[in-house]
């Protein structure tokens, strides 16, 4: 299926800019899914620029800084087109690579900004956003640090991520939030419980993660054991074991539509995931991650592609039947404070 030259675009937040309707996720460009190839990443980031995709997704976490570097000349090369969007708040530590910490303490948010900033080697940020909420922080502080950092011009725009409806309610109360990031797929709904709501209700912009369910949702794999050594979803309880086998089965009516339509399976997940925009009254970019030119042809040609009422019924019940959770430990996502 052939890609449009230029994504539809829409309006990001209550203040713009405007984006194309899909973005980049840019994090399995230097970690987390395996063999990474720089050459192949760059060579993705030009496509997704010639495809009309502008909104850049990266985090100071990913590789550890690695990827805000991989992406700093790209950014810079096309400044005037690309809007880069980077996240705080996931610590680690060099001695124990299984280490995640979360810190929402004001010192440490200007602290990671100026770090962010440094390794893109760009001066102001366009969308920043926290990446876990540590509740033990009140919420109107870290907000606070972060709106002093739009006042100092280090930053455009702020983002949350994984909140529910009632933080976001109380963030946006004490700074505009132009976008909300969380997980967003057939077989993540969660989001839906509040957080969804009160985005439409403010005009904050919904940004989904993982759309594609980290690529199960392609067929790519069935069970993360065949993945390699270093690939993370090995720990995410969906993939593995009895959850994948099951969980695999319920691929099989989205296939079965992609057939039909002489489409990808994935295709389908992401067709589903835009017109969420359209069922829920809100705007929606999703952003899904990919290496690969040719697959990032295939996921922008999804963002035009509209799923009939019967289409959208036969996909419906898919979440509920799930197994597993999305991480092994939920304590920093949104659902464990519903």
């Amino acid at each position: 299926m052939s890609h449009p030259s230029t994504l539809p675009t829409v309006w990001l937040g209550a203040d713009g800019p405007f984006v194309g309707v899909q973005g980049l996720g840019c994090m399995g460009m230097s970690e987390f899914y395996g063999p990474t190839d720089n050459v192949q990443a760059l060579d993705t980031l030009d496509a997704a620029l010639e495809a009309g995709v502008t909104l850049f997704d990266t985090a100071d976490v990913y590789g550890s800084g690695a990827n805000e570097e991989l992406i700093g000349p790209f950014v810079r090369a096309n400044r005037d087109q690309v809007v880069l969007a980077t996240k705080f708040s996931i610590e680690r530590k060099a001695d124990d690579p299984h280490y995640r910490g979360i810190r929402n303490d004001p010192a440490y948010i200007r602290t990671a900004v100026d770090a962010s900033l440094r390794r893109l080697g760009i001066d102001v940020i366009d969308l920043y956003y926290m990446h876990r909420r540590d509740p033990a922080v009140p919420l109107a502080e870290s907000v606070g640090a972060m709106a002093e950092l739009v006042q100092a011009g280090k930053v455009r725009q702020l983002g949350l991520s994984e909140v529910t409806g009632a933080e976001l309610r109380e963030a946006h109360a004490v700074h505009p939030i132009a976008a909300l990031q969380s997980e967003w797929s057939l077989f993540s709904r969660d989001v839906e419980i509040s957080a969804v709501g009160a985005a439409a209700e403010l005009g904050v912009t919904l940004v989904p993660y993982s759309p594609l369910g980290r690529g199960f949702l392609t067929g790519a794999f069935a069970d993360a054991g065949t993945l390699a050594a270093d690939d993370f979803r090995r720990y995410q309880p969906r993939f593995n074991g009895d959850n994948a086998a099951a969980n695999a089965a319920l691929i099989a009516p989205v296939q079965k539509i992609a057939a039909a339509r002489g489409v990808t399976t994935g295709q389908i997940a992401l067709a589903w995931v835009h017109q969420r925009a359209d069922v829920h009254g809100l705007t929606v970019v999703p952003i899904p991650g990919t290496r690969k030119r040719s697959r990032l042809t295939e996921n922008t040609a999804a963002a035009t592609l509209r799923l009939t009422e019967a289409e959208l019924a036969t996909l419906e019940p898919i979440a509920a039947e799930v197994a597993g959770n999305r991480y092994p430990d939920m304590s920093s996502t949104s659902a464990a404070r519903e």
